[in-house]
């Protein structure tokens, strides 16, 4: 049995608002939509937050709703990128190391892959690791359901930690 090691889940879907910049990854993507929510509304980074919160399994931070609530007023407009980083500080703090990210934006519009490398960067940087161990995937849903019919954006991510 291999011990010391947790792997985490995360899942997120924001839609499109109007008068909003689209940000992925940190990324700001020209798009004449941007998504809705409460912070930045960036999927990729709220996703990711997830699986690594999921994963270490934190008292009072198992989640990224728990940790930073859409009730508090502090995380209006909240920059997803400086939150992932909490997150990743609060895991390392807790005992544990990532070994790797895997993650996939789901969306039929707008094309994503001319920023692909500055998310992963952007990613990397936050989770304090090299960009090499951040996977990350773009696909459409061929014009099936809300992802399909442009009406918002999904992220789906995984973690792998050991034990520092």
């Amino acid at each position: 049995m291999i011990k010391g090691l947790r792997i985490g889940t995360g899942y997120d879907v924001h839609a499109f608002a109007p008068d909003r910049d689209l940000i992925l990854g940190g990324v700001i993507v020209p798009y004449d939509l941007g998504l809705d929510g409460h912070s930045d509304a960036d999927v990729l980074a709220h996703a990711l937050t997830d699986a690594l919160l999921g994963a270490a399994r934190i008292e009072g931070a198992q989640d990224i709703g728990q940790l930073f609530p859409d009730t508090d007023m502090q995380f209006k407009n909240a920059d997803s990128i400086e939150l992932l980083r909490v997150a990743t500080q609060r895991v390392i703090d807790a005992g544990y190391q990532i070994v790797d990210a895997d993650c996939i934006l789901v969306a039929q519009a707008p094309k994503l892959s001319p920023y692909r490398e500055k998310m992963r960067e952007n990613l990397a940087d936050a989770l304090s690791v090299d960009v090499s161990m951040i996977g990350l995937k773009a696909t459409t849903t061929e014009g099936l359901g809300f992802a399909g019919r442009k009406e918002g954006i999904a992220a789906h991510a995984t973690v792998l930690l050991c034990m520092s």
